[in-house]
């Protein structure tokens, strides 16, 4: 826990939001940054105004205040790397969820669906991945899927053939063991929203991606 607050005051203090605190390992302590976020205006939406993005620069700034902050706290270390989110990006908050309606995500909740499965799904099955949603209301949330096929690249698909059942998934973050964006990789060429940056420190030395 206090390793958790002193990095998330110090990335707070500098002005970006923490995402994720891991330590793995060899020594590695992995911090994941973004910057704060608020829902874009009418006006952005229309223009067409990207979302601004993590940049090497920031990694770096937040790295060498880390390296100060973890060296007053006596944190036990051997590699600092501070990143922006990848493509599992983790959702922790209502903020998170709020931001990425619309995407594919994955879900793993913290007990099996048991009765609540009502013969639909496994009664043993906790993780589901599929489109977030606003639940109905806007208590909540949900995610829908299909449990279609996938289809192949080049396959063509029977107009005759009928659409499969869509289901839905209701849930309070509470429920939720683990959420993630799930790491879907776009090969039509689109540029994903965020660009990556990347910091790792190894002895005092800094090198960028």
């Amino acid at each position: 826990m206090a390793l958790q607050q002193t990095v998330e005051q110090t990335v707070a203090g500098l002005g970006y939001d923490l995402v994720e605190v891991e330590r793995s390992a060899g020594g590695l302590l992995r911090v994941t940054i973004d910057l704060p976020w608020t829902p874009p205006t009418s006006e952005d939406v229309a223009a067409g105004v990207p979302e601004p993005f993590v940049t090497v620069e920031d990694c770096e700034k937040v790295t060498r205040q880390l390296q100060f902050a973890l060296e007053v706290d006596a944190v036990d270390y051997k590699r600092l790397e501070v990143s922006s989110p990848g493509i599992d990006r983790p959702l922790r908050n209502e903020q998170d969820f709020g931001r990425f309606v619309g995407a594919v995500i994955d879900i793993t909740l913290k007990a099996p669906m048991g009765a609540a499965a009502a013969g639909q799904v496994s009664a043993n099955r906790k993780k589901f991945r599929g489109t977030l949603e606003r639940a109905e209301g806007g208590s909540g949330w949900q995610i829908v899927w299909s449990d279609a096929p996938e289809t192949k690249p080049g396959q063509k698909v029977s107009k005759k053939r009928a659409p499969a059942p869509l289901h839905a998934l209701g849930f309070v973050l509470d429920e939720l063991r683990d959420a993630r964006l799930a790491p879907i990789v776009d090969f039509k060429g689109r540029k994903a929203k965020t660009q990556p940056g990347f910091s790792d420190i190894d002895d005092g030395t800094n090198v960028p991606d």
